[in-house]
């Protein structure tokens, strides 16, 4: 054990140090830390978790990706049918030419009415098929079940909460929805749907559109073959490699085909999600700085209260440097102290509204009902390790004034 480090113990240790004048600014400057890591733990895991979660959502009614046809519909309806042939066997049912490809679907969507005795809503029919990945609607299902396509005609739709209040539906209730026609013999068709599902995604934009049924249904409305669908949904390991993911599963795709991600369709909700990121940084700069702040007066508090054994130390041979390591590691004890108690309430509160959910949102805004939180050890272990560096690299310069004082004048100082 280096000698430095021995007093810094016996310092701490001592009953002296506890009830000394510095006490008062020495418990300010742990709870500035503790404080500062709570707050950021706070940022990072609500800022991490809200662009996760909306982009989830997002993902669920669109996939990562889109492979459509080249036409400049810009309505939520399928217009112009991709057929399945040789082409398309290259990459669906299965994307196997592109690595990082988890799932690829068939859907198709077509624009109807629906009409109670009192009110009538129009929405927009998504149409599935086996293929379709449920998983991120097993996450929004508040009641009922997801629907079943046993048989080829079925008639079970998921509709959202939104629509299901608007229209005084529940699980189990029937109800006719219409949709227009090319043709001028019946003009308007009518299909027979129950209720087996209802779900809240909380991303009202798309509650408000979305029912999902099956796909024979808008085929059979839209007097398309078996064979014919409106689009891909192409879904990806890691969002991270969205963008060469995109360039890649385009050059995969014939040249009658057109791809577009999510970044690009839904830009402005992206690009708004990515904002978080620099609220993030901005949120650790000012929490390290202050934290930095009350450390440094605590430590400059801790070498005047302490200038007569600077001084003996300095008369016995010690260098300025190894003073100035004594105090960093007093210094250290105190930030270890202070992200020790920030972790415990930092990670408590997290906790808390993981499975508590004591913070609602309003989600016309913010797209959830509650602030998720994303917790994860690496990012916890970085927080920890870069504010205690940090704070440590803010010291280096103020422990200079150990430098400065004489021993001779501080042996006798009073």
């Amino acid at each position: 054990m280096n000698y430095e480090y021995f007093i810094a113990k016996r310092i701490i240790g001592s009953k002296a140090y506890k009830s000394s004048i510095s006490a008062p600014i020495i418990k300010i400057g742990i709870a500035a830390i503790a404080i500062g890591m709570v707050v950021m733990m706070i940022a990072i895991a609500t800022g991490i978790g809200l662009q996760e979660k909306i982009r989830d959502k997002v993902v669920a009614f669109n996939g990562h990706i889109s492979v459509t046809n080249y036409d400049s519909n810009a309505s939520q309806e399928s217009i112009f049918p991709i057929t399945l042939d040789e082409k398309t066997e290259r990459f669906y049912p299965k994307f196997t030419t592109v690595e990082g490809i988890s799932h690829i679907q068939a859907v198709a969507t077509v624009f109807g009415v629906i009409m109670t005795d009192s009110i009538f809503e129009g929405a927009v029919l998504k149409g599935v098929g086996k293929d379709y990945e449920w998983k991120y609607f097993n996450e929004f299902l508040i009641e009922g079940r997801v629907p079943r396509f046993d048989t080829k005609w079925s008639e079970e739709i998921l509709i959202s909460k939104y629509l299901a209040d608007r229209l005084e539906f529940k699980v189990g209730d029937r109800f006719q929805m219409h949709f227009l026609n090319e043709d001028t013999k019946k003009p308007i068709r009518s299909v027979g749907l129950e209720v087996v599902g209802i779900y809240n995604s909380g991303f009202q934009d798309f509650d408000a559109t979305y029912l999902i049924g099956n796909l024979r249904h808008v085929q059979r409305i839209n007097s398309w073959k078996e064979n014919q669908i409106g689009n891909f949904e192409v879904f990806i390991e890691d969002y991270d490699d969205i963008d060469r993911l995109g360039v890649e599963v385009f050059q995969n795709t014939p040249p009658t085909l057109n791809t577009i991600t999510i970044n690009d369709k839904f830009y402005s909700i992206i690009e708004w999600v990515k904002i978080f990121d620099k609220n993030i940084y901005g949120i650790i700069a000012i929490m390290i700085l202050v934290a930095g702040i009350n450390m440094i007066t605590a430590l400059l508090v801790l070498i005047l209260e302490r200038t007569q054994m600077i001084g003996i130390l300095k008369a016995l041979g010690s260098t300025n440097w190894s003073i100035r390591k004594l105090f960093l590691f007093n210094a250290s004890h105190l930030i270890l102290l202070g992200l020790f108690w920030g972790n415990i309430l930092g990670l408590g509160i997290l906790f808390a509204q993981k499975y508590f959910k004591i913070f609602p949102l309003d989600p016309s805004v913010y797209y959830v009902t509650e602030a998720p939180v994303y917790i994860s050890l690496s990012y916890i272990i970085l927080l920890n390790v870069g504010t205690l560096l940090l704070c440590l690299i803010m010291l280096l310069i103020p422990s200079f004034i150990i430098t400065r004082i004489s021993p001779v004048k501080a042996i006798r100082f009073e």
